[in-house]
């Protein structure tokens, strides 16, 4: 599971954690995660492309297997938006199933093997002269918080232009000043909207901040421990007592925590989309 990896734990765990990063011009503030780029942008692609063949292929008769899986998925998501949003979108449900299948996607790259893609860039490197010291990369786009956070503002967004949409401006801004806090008459409605406002504020800044730290602490977290179990084995040989003792306890260990992990970047995928149609439900919907 480990690399032949030089140095300590303290730089083994800094080597992985460290993103592929190029600096925008001569720019100090702004800097590209490379490898969150490309993999988000490989996963897209597959995703697409996988939706799309299995459209162009579909049968009236007895479905393919994949036809079947997809159809599955289809199924399972239109379901929940039926019963949770109220409102009448043909964006949603398949925004939702994006959401979904795309977040699971991002998040299943914490299942190939730690070392295995860092092994091969760090390869590459050296078939081609660079430094492989400096050979960083993280394939799990979801322990990223630029790409959590990236998601929950666009998720925000929809959220501003549902609620324009459905209730137009005029009522969109009633509502910011004018609930949860209900009154009748002028100078109640105004002595309580600013504090309807502050609250309103409130809400609308949570979301964001919520779907993108849960996201990224469990993803982050999970990969994290990845790392600590191939620390067990770190720079150990066949000749040395310990790799036969910390070898078998690894691999019970990493299967155990595998096992756990599906279950874990399944349920984020599935919360992230979940909360995404009732927060767009919300919005829709008059208070």
């Amino acid at each position: 599971m480990t690399e032949a990896a030089t140095g300590g734990s303290t730089e083994y765990i800094n080597h992985h954690l460290h993103f592929w990063q190029v600096k925008v011009g001569d720019s100090t503030f702004m800097t590209l995660n490379v490898d969150t780029l490309i993999f988000t942008f490989v996963l897209s692609v597959l995703f697409f492309f996988s939706f799309r063949m299995a459209a162009r292929k579909v049968t009236s008769g007895v479905p393919g297997k994949f036809q079947a899986f997809v159809e599955m998925i289809v199924g399972f998501v239109d379901g929940l938006v039926r019963e949770t949003f109220h409102g009448r979108s043909k964006l949603i449900a398949p925004l939702s199933i994006t959401i979904f299948c795309l977040v699971f996607l991002m998040n299943f790259m914490d299942m190939v093997p730690v070392d295995f893609l860092p092994w091969a860039w760090k390869a590459g490197h050296i078939a081609t002269g660079a430094d492989p010291e400096h050979a960083y990369l993280r394939v799990v786009p979801t322990a990223d918080l630029n790409t959590t956070f990236g998601l929950s503002l666009a998720v925000f967004l929809l959220i501003q232009v549902f609620g324009i949409s459905h209730k137009g401006v005029g009522g969109f801004t009633k509502e910011i000043f004018t609930a949860p806090f209900h009154a009748h008459g002028t100078v109640a409605k105004i002595a309580l909207a600013p504090a309807n406002f502050l609250l309103r504020v409130i809400e609308e800044g949570v979301r964001p901040l919520s779907l993108s730290l849960r996201l990224f602490g469990n993803m982050y977290a999970g990969e994290l421990i990845f790392i600590l179990i191939a620390l067990m084995t770190l720079n150990s040989s066949l000749a040395h007592l310990s790799t036969w003792v910390m070898g078998p306890l690894q691999w019970f260990v990493g299967a155990i925590w595998t096992a756990f992990h599906i279950l874990i970047i399944l349920l984020q995928a599935f919360i992230f989309m979940m909360l995404t149609i009732v927060y767009l439900s919300m919005s829709a919907e008059s208070h």
